[in-house]
């Protein structure tokens, strides 16, 4: 939240979710940005995926993906999607986003990164490619 915030990126949280947004320690790491954040939720992807608008660009961050995320040409408007940092994203997903799907270079044997580094790293990254909109 903190980060979409800081970013001016809205936060679409896709259930079910690992966590409770009304737990105590999320709602003291979110309370200074709660009001500066644009978030909405999904019951599921089925659900997120019905209100996506026709003809955007959705592209999938997975280590399964072919493309480093810093090769990839970021477009205005173009919707980033995460997975969980257990299991990731839906084959199905990843599947619907085609050539879309990007991944982050590690070395092995690390699996992953966590989430929040992941979306931070990818979310940079795009902004500096589109010069950094709506921020200071």
């Amino acid at each position: 939240m903190r980060l979409c915030a800081a970013a001016g990126a809205e936060l679409h949280l896709v259930g079910p979710l690992g966590f409770r947004l009304d737990a105590p320690g999320v709602k003291r790491a979110g309370m200074d940005y709660r009001e500066l954040a644009e978030v909405r939720r999904h019951a599921d992807w089925a659900a997120f995926l019905a209100q996506f608008p026709p003809g955007e660009q959705l592209t999938a961050l997975s280590t399964k993906g072919a493309t480093r995320y810093s090769d990839w040409r970021f477009q205005p408007g173009e919707w980033l999607l995460f997975g969980s940092e257990g299991s990731g994203l839906p084959p199905e997903l990843l599947a619907a986003c085609g050539a879309g799907v990007v991944r982050i270079p590690m070395r092995a044997p690390a699996r992953s990164l966590n989430l929040a580094q992941s979306v931070a790293i990818v979310l940079y990254e795009a902004m500096r490619q589109l010069g950094h909109p709506g921020t200071g």
